[in-house]
């Protein structure tokens, strides 16, 4: 977007007033490279500056001037009761409730996925009469109903690369187990349709990992477990299965696969044993680094979320105390390494009395 376009903005080319600058004594130009060191969490505050600020603020610029600086900041969003959405600044240390979605009660009370793409987060869900997709745009700050996939689904892999994101497998309104896969676009807000994967599966998960997205674990029918991955390369459009890839068979009542990825190294927990694992891409093993801060095995790997955040891991889970409940983010740096046969991880927040389970989360930096 360029800056002439927005209303009231000057380049430096037009003589202005003093009074009419976004920052007083500056051209516009050197004013924005200022802003856009503004943390995100002070975007609010900004926009009732006055009427060019708020203009600025949903205009969206100051997102794509930090996109073009690499500047990233990730926020954890997450549902543990029944208020609804809250987003964690983990810069700032910082708790903020999102406005409830204005969607029917059937959608409010199914279960629900969510999947964080560009500066939009995406949650999947079902209404009376078929799936629905509501996105939470942080440049508008509001719910809006985002199209609709191609074959709607749930249960499904999915991960985000910048801004895009791709779902694979599922399930439809009718049960059947899907092998279809689709990208959206959030620039467009659009879906499109992929080549089928090799094999259906529903409860699984994905990711992106060096450029190309992967799906793994899940089950093709309700008795029959998938220990194989498949891989997507975006620019030749094709899968690529991968015998043995996720040897952790799922069972029906299991979580799909709890795997985030970290500088293009791919970490899993597995839920019997409550062990994060690390996978070995030339030997297409797995290999044990140490426990969780919290417990997997209690829940079938429900309740629990266990994401990338920026170049560490994040555990998100509940615990109970003599305070009552809460959720607890735990975070480790793979880079730290291991001591004595443990992983460090260190309590980036609490959230009290919402609870100990995890429905939903997702990161987004931007």
């Amino acid at each position: 977007m360029e800056m002439s376009s927005r209303e009231g903005v000057n380049d430096g080319r037009t003589r202005i007033e003093p009074s009419d600058s976004l920052l007083p004594g500056l051209i516009d130009d050197v004013a924005l490279n200022c802003l856009v060191w503004v943390s995100r969490s002070d975007y609010a505050s900004l926009s009732c500056i006055n009427k060019r600020y708020n203009k600025l603020i949903k205009s969206g610029y100051l997102y794509g001037l930090r996109k073009q600086l690499g500047l990233v900041e990730h926020w954890v969003y997450l549902v543990c009761d029944p208020r609804g959405w809250e987003a964690f600044d983990t810069m700032k240390k910082k708790w903020m409730s999102l406005p409830k979605i204005p969607c029917d009660e059937c959608f409010n009370h199914a279960d629900k996925e969510s999947l964080a793409v560009g500066s939009e987060l995406l949650v999947f869900g079902r209404e009376l009469l078929d799936f629905a997709i509501w996105k939470y745009s942080l440049i508008f700050r509001g719910w809006v109903k985002c199209q609709g996939m191609n074959r709607p689904r749930c249960l499904f892999g999915s991960g985000s690369l910048g801004s895009i994101a791709i779902v694979a497998g599922g399930s439809d309104k009718y049960g059947n187990v899907l092998k279809s896969a689709e990208l959206y676009d959030s620039s467009s807000g659009r879906w499109e349709q992929l080549p089928n994967m090799h094999t259906p599966r529903r409860l699984c998960s994905g990711f992106f990992m060096d450029g190309k997205f992967y799906v793994i674990g899940g089950m093709s029918s309700p008795t029959v477990s998938l220990t194989c991955g498949e891989e997507y390369d975006l620019e030749t459009r094709s899968w690529r299965k991968i015998e043995g890839m996720y040897p952790y068979v799922n069972r029906a009542a299991q979580a799909p696969p709890l795997v985030a990825v970290v500088d293009n190294q791919l970490y899993a927990v597995e839920h019997l044993t409550n062990m994060v694992k690390k996978y070995n891409k030339v030997k297409n093993t797995w290999d044990e680094l140490g426990r969780l801060p919290v417990r997997a095995d209690s829940s079938n790997g429900w309740g629990l979320a266990f994401k990338a955040c920026g170049e560490r891991l994040l555990v998100v889970g509940g615990q109970r105390g003599p305070e009552g409940e809460a959720i607890v983010l735990n975070s480790w740096c793979p880079t730290s390494g291991i001591k004595n046969g443990t992983l460090d991880w260190q309590v980036l927040a609490v959230k009290e009395h919402v609870g100990v389970f995890v429905y939903n989360c997702a990161v987004m930096g931007c």
